[in-house]
């Protein structure tokens, strides 16, 4: 990563933890991954080869960035699904040079509408508690072999245990939760 962006990157991170600590109402907090994190999930979409990739939870941008810029590298793309555009988005990816497509609507229904097998990765990073009403989409979308990575799983436990149960219950499945973070489950979707 080319030093501008890395500067970029880390602005974007400190503004949204300066945002965070004045902002009251936990909806209207950015709550940005945390870099390493970020990091750790550009590298899942590289090692995966992610080229159709899928995040829930745009925010300001910051995590997107980091996935674009990973998608880049093995020739994919990257939807980013919120329920709202957050100020300075979209100059935020223009900073970065990236392209990604910008979905405004409800993560449940864009998943239901999505083929079967058609993302590479998914990535959610939204409210926590609807993860679970939106299944089976989140499991169905994935492709053979594709990764689905669940954000605030240590931080939040209770708030993705159902969602995280069902995915335990599925036979395809074989998840691990790394310490990372505040806590990243990352899931392989087999046969």
């Amino acid at each position: 990563m080319d030093e501008p962006t890395q500067a970029l990157l880390a602005e974007l991170y400190a503004d949204g933890v300066h945002h965070d600590a004045a902002e009251p109402d936990r909806l209207l907090r950015r709550r940005n991954l945390e870099p390493d994190t970020a990091a750790l999930l550009a590298q899942l979409v590289r090692i995966a080869g992610a080229r159709r990739v899928v995040e829930i939870g745009t925010s300001n941008g910051y995590s997107t960035i980091w996935l674009a810029l990973a998608a880049r590298d093995v020739g994919g793309r990257v939807v980013s699904v919120d329920t709202q555009e957050w100020p300075g988005v979209r100059q935020n990816l223009r900073r970065a040079g990236v392209s990604v497509e910008l979905r405004l609507l409800e993560a449940g229904a864009y998943l239901a509408d999505r083929p079967s097998g058609s993302v590479d990765l998914l990535f959610l990073d939204a409210e926590r508690v609807e993860y679970a009403s939106w299944w089976p989409h989140p499991l169905r979308v994935l492709r053979a072999g594709g990764v689905l990575a669940v954000d605030n799983v240590l931080s939040h436990p209770t708030e993705v245990a159902d969602f995280l149960a069902l995915v335990s219950a599925d036979p395809r499945c074989r998840s691990a939760t790394v310490p990372v973070g505040k806590g990243l489950s990352v899931t392989w979707r087999g046969h």
